[in-house]
């Protein structure tokens, strides 16, 4: 029996090589697709991988091809993670350009020349949108959209007036780590901060299970943090979708803790920046807003100091104008009773003298009559009437002397009240002088409740609010 006639194998693959190149040379096609059987090889830069068609449903393969990348297409595939954030590997949907040749050794071979990265922006916009869209209708009362943003129990929060004690979720080997660390210890203003580092990886969007660890962890911790930091930077663009997953931004809504975010994404915010307190862009623009948050608060303590010293200055001004008028006021009310006594004291000096005058006019009567007497009388009467001049003469004496030393008294009563009365010494004796919008108060009618007043006593002053009148009569 005769061979059926035969060729070579290599003249067979000639062949399919001749028809895939003539039915394919020089043409492109945009193809859409899932990659799976990924592998890279980092030194030579060859990425390998299979292009997949699924029924629609998700179920089974309707179409297969082997795919490789290098050259060109390598560069593209860096551009395409540097642009999207989305790391090229197993089951992502892409829209790729692709040239078909055929190798005598390797089959079919179909070659990635490009990759849309709108098309996988899009699908991640879309992820993103749904993960959005879960968490406002599971979490209604923790999230709502208003207008472009969302509105979440975190970022409804109050930050206290000073951040100082914050607890941080980030990587070790993280360059913004040490980017966020040297920025708040070495700022212009001497601030000082009390941190907790809770290290873990922040990169990949599988190890969101990881950082959510790290935030039970510090809800656990029950510290008194301020806020809570979460951070990322030195990695590559591809590191983000872990931030953009539906557990993630979940844990950021209702965290009890402001969160501030310095996550490293220039362009579009991700699902836990919309959900966190605060959104920054880098770990360095997160401390500096920490920083600057601080800074605010002590410019305005500053601020309320000089206000307190130069409304201080006012007061004391105002108040030792006062007192100086009601100083000269006593001064010379002083005087002028001072000058009343005095007359009065003249006055009654002109009083004695002017009876003393009229009481040695009579005593001299008295004497001319006792002479005449003696001229007619024994010297027994002679003798009484010398012993009842001798007694007239003491008691004028007598008189005359106390009535000048009584009104001495008097004037140095009167001194002695003046001194008593001047302000320094009412202010020792536990008496105050209190005053309203600098006037005076002298009587209760003057006082309504909730009015402010100065109060003047020994030693300073002090300020006081009318929370209560009551009547006094002087019997309770």
């Amino acid at each position: 029996m005769l061979s059926a006639p035969s060729i070579k194998l290599s003249a067979l693959t000639a062949r399919i090589q001749q028809v895939m190149k003539d039915a394919f040379a020089g043409q492109t096609f945009w193809v859409v697709a899932d990659v799976t059987n990924y592998s890279f090889y980092q030194q030579k830069q060859y990425h390998y991988f299979d292009l997949v068609e699924k029924e629609a449903n998700g179920g089974a393969v309707v179409a297969k091809v082997s795919a490789v990348a290098w050259g060109e297409g390598a560069l593209r595939i860096q551009a395409f993670e540097q642009a999207t954030g989305q790391v090229f590997k197993n089951d992502i949907h892409v829209l790729v350009k692709v040239s078909v040749s055929y190798h005598h050794v390797y089959g079919l071979q179909i070659t990635l020349l490009d990759i849309d990265t709108n098309f996988t922006i899009g699908l991640l916009e879309q992820q993103k949108q749904a993960v959005l869209k879960k968490l406002l209708e599971d979490m209604p009362g923790v999230i709502q959209k208003v207008g472009d943003r969302y509105e979440t129990l975190n970022n409804r929060l109050d930050l206290p007036p000073v951040i100082q004690r914050i607890a941080v979720v980030t990587s070790m080997n993280s360059a913004g780590y040490q980017d966020f660390r040297h920025t708040l210890e070495h700022n212009p203003f001497g601030f000082t901060f009390d941190i907790d580092y809770h290290f873990t990886v922040v990169q990949g969007e599988t190890k969101a299970e990881l950082v959510l660890q790290r935030l039970i962890d510090i809800f656990l911790s029950k510290k008194p943090y301020d806020a809570v930091v979460m951070i990322r930077g030195g990695g590559a663009q591809t590191d983000f979708l872990l931030f953009d997953t539906y557990l993630l931004g979940k844990a950021v809504a209702k965290f009890p803790l402001p969160v501030i975010t310095g996550i490293g994404h220039q362009k579009n915010e991700t699902v836990v920046d919309m959900m966190a307190h605060t959104p920054t862009k880098t770990p360095t623009k997160a401390a500096e807003f920490i920083i600057a948050h601080n800074r605010k608060f002590e410019v305005a303590v500053q601020t309320l100091q000089k206000n307190i010293v130069v409304r201080s200055q006012q007061l004391f001004h105002a108040h030792f104008q006062a007192l100086t008028t009601l100083q000269n006021s006593i001064n010379a009310s002083a005087q002028a009773i001072i000058s009343i006594h005095k007359d009065a004291v003249y006055d009654s000096k002109q009083w004695i003298v002017q009876q003393s005058r009229e009481r040695l006019h009579q005593q001299k009567q008295q004497l001319t009559q006792i002479t005449h007497d003696i001229t007619r009388s024994p010297a027994q009467q002679l003798l009484e009437q010398k012993h009842l001049l001798k007694e007239l003469q003491m008691n004028m004496a007598f008189k005359s002397k106390t009535v000048l030393q009584q009104q001495q008294l008097a004037v140095q009563h009167y001194n002695t009240v003046f001194k008593l009365l001047s302000p320094e010494n009412t202010l020792k004796r536990g008496f105050a002088i209190i005053q309203k919008n600098d006037q005076i108060i002298t009587g209760m009618q003057q006082l309504n409740e909730g009015d402010t007043i100065r109060i003047q006593m020994q030693g300073g002053k002090a300020t006081a609010t009318i929370t209560q009148k009551q009547s006094y009569d002087g019997h309770q």
